[in-house]
């Protein structure tokens, strides 16, 4: 089974570019963030028409998330994340689909840094942690998958000297990136591919993907109760030298076939 997630960067503009990597690659199941579309904009027809159902949480301008699976509809779970119900961005949608539990997740940006921005992604680290030990706790087969804006290690960023004050990058950052994990998750990029420079974001600016000058700052992280499963990792990063492309590239991840029975009747 593959599950991807991609960082669309305007899910109506890159349009033609996410169903081109469709129908290429054929993902099982799809993380969408950043969609910049109002629940009614979303161009579901569109991903129907590519053999996909789908559920989404939408947002004006910014923000936004979604899951696609094909071939049948992902069953609805949780429409944002516990812990803040004042916290109104379109950050977060999880889904039963296919036996697995798929957590959809665009983690805020932070910058800039100190800041009122930085002191909201360090709270909604503090939500996404919390939620995923409950996620734990239920013994079911999960994967967390998204834009976590945080780059792990010094191995995860281009000269990781000069984003030592970036958000993305901070200290306070990376050891909630290392809590979370260290709850029993497996970060399956790096667990199959643990000495590589990945990236799976490159700017737009100063010819950033041609030199390479990337951030892996798409993650995802399995359970326990499925990381036996895991048999392949990697970034699409083609597609992010396509036309019209977004900055970010699609990161996936196979899973063999489930052994046993699994916890929570998913």
């Amino acid at each position: 089974m593959k599950i991807a997630t991609y960082n669309v960067n305007g899910v109506n503009g890159r349009l033609p570019v996410l169903l081109r990597w469709l129908e290429e690659a054929r993902p099982d199941i799809v993380c969408l963030q950043e969609l910049k579309a109002t629940q009614e904009n979303f161009p579901i027809a569109a991903i129907q028409g590519a053999g996909y159902g789908a559920i989404w949480h939408g947002q004006k301008s910014w923000n936004g998330v979604a899951i696609l699976a094909r071939g049948i509809e992902p069953q609805e779970t949780r429409r944002g994340l516990p812990g803040d119900p004042d916290d109104l961005h379109s950050r977060y949608i999880e889904a039963a689909v296919k036996g697995i539990l798929i957590g959809c997740l665009y983690l805020p940006n932070g910058n800039p840094a100190p800041g009122l921005k930085f002191e909201y992604k360090l709270r909604w680290f503090e939500r996404i942690t919390a939620h995923a030990a409950e996620l734990l706790a239920s013994g079911a087969p999960v994967v967390l998958a998204g834009d976590y804006n945080v780059m792990p290690t010094e191995l995860d960023v281009y000269k990781p000297e000069r984003w030592l004050d970036d958000a993305l990058f901070r200290p306070e950052v990376r050891e909630a990136f290392r809590h979370l994990v260290a709850q029993g998750w497996t970060d399956a990029l790096r667990q199959l591919h643990p000495g590589e420079r990945i990236y799976t974001f490159w700017d737009y600016f100063r010819n950033a993907y041609a030199r390479d000058a990337g951030l892996r700052i798409d993650h995802l992280l399995l359970s326990p109760s499925i990381a036996g499963r895991l048999r392949g990792a990697k970034v699409d990063r083609h597609v992010r030298g396509w036309e019209k492309t977004s900055d970010h590239a699609p990161t996936w991840i196979d899973l063999g076939k489930k052994t046993k029975p699994h916890i929570g009747g998913l």
